[in-house]
């Protein structure tokens, strides 16, 4: 979904002050863990209810619990694929809600496909997770904070299938799950790459929409804005916008505050927060598989941007 920043939140000059001292820490890997130690965030609304998670169709996807911290939640795993050996797998955290899933394996238009049914190909797995007080799972929404620690829970069990390589594990995600994907990737090492499509500098940008907390708590916010962490960032991440509207500007922001070299940051011309989705998805699970294949890294070049940006 398309997302209009508030002009009256948080401003992000006070949450640069505040984390000033965590940014400041000698060990930055642990930046945003250290910050969210003995720290308790205060949820004050509910989310919206939905069903459990519906039943999908066979041989497309398998219907699994995975054990968080919250309990057991839902998601759907593509099955083993044909073969002998391990195979390199993929996290995928959708937009919008990004707690509970819907229907995830009907068809939809290339120009705004957030199905992430690239992904569902040969010689991958993909795990798409619903999250705590999603569907019908146990806990509630807390909005970008122990949904992190779901995320790394669903890791956990992708790297217990004996058919998954638990060294070739990604992360992707789109809009608002692709600003939980950049605050995973703040929080842990263990993803061999990931991909943030679309993500906001700080989720109470978001307003009310999707943050279940009092956006104008400073110290909640803070936890909670990839903007202040990145220098905690050791897996390689792709940030990833159309650079027809969505939300480039934060790209923008990150990238000039940014000093990490594991991170990059890239803008596809000629595409929007939507459809850069089908194409730029197709291309890294191809690189995926052949990574896998190869015993290499998963790379995206200037090069690749620029095709990206004439594919359909």
């Amino acid at each position: 979904m398309k997302f209009k920043q508030l002009l009256l939140a948080l401003p992000l000059a006070c949450l640069m002050h505040l984390a000033s001292d965590a940014m400041a820490q000698p060990s930055p890997e642990s930046a945003l863990v250290q910050a969210r130690a003995g720290f308790t965030t205060k949820i004050i609304r509910q989310g919206e209810k939905f069903p459990a998670l519906p039943a999908p169709p066979a041989g497309v996807f398998e219907r699994v619990h995975y054990k968080s911290p919250a309990g057991a939640l839902a998601a759907y795993v593509t099955p083993k694929p044909d073969g002998n050996g391990k195979y390199p797998a993929i996290i995928w955290i959708a937009g919008g809600d990004s707690s509970s899933l819907e229907e995830m394996w009907k068809p939809r238009p290339r120009e705004n496909d957030q199905s992430a049914a690239a992904y569902r190909k040969p010689g991958l797995v993909l795990m798409l997770p619903s999250l705590r007080g999603g569907n019908d799972n146990p806990g509630r929404r807390e909005g970008f904070y122990g949904e992190v620690d779901d995320v790394i829970a669903a890791a956990d069990y992708l790297a217990s299938l004996p058919y998954v390589d638990p060294q070739r594990i990604y992360l992707g995600g789109h809009s608002t799950g692709a600003t939980l994907v950049m605050l995973v990737a703040e929080s842990t090492k263990r993803f061999r790459g990931v991909f943030a499509f679309g993500p906001v500098a700080a989720a109470h940008y978001y307003g009310e929409d999707y943050n279940y907390y009092d956006i104008k708590d400073m110290q909640e916010a803070k936890r909670r804005a990839p903007i202040l962490w990145m220098d905690s960032v050791r897996s390689p991440l792709f940030v990833l916008e159309g650079a027809v509207g969505g939300n480039v500007q934060d790209l923008q922001e990150m990238r000039q505050k940014n000093k990490n070299k594991a991170i990059r940051f890239m803008e596809v011309a000629n595409k929007s927060h939507f459809s850069i989705l089908a194409p730029a998805n197709d291309m890294i699970a191809a690189k995926i598989v052949s990574a896998a294949r190869s015993g290499g890294e998963v790379d995206i070049s200037p090069a690749d941007i620029s095709e990206l940006s004439q594919r359909r």
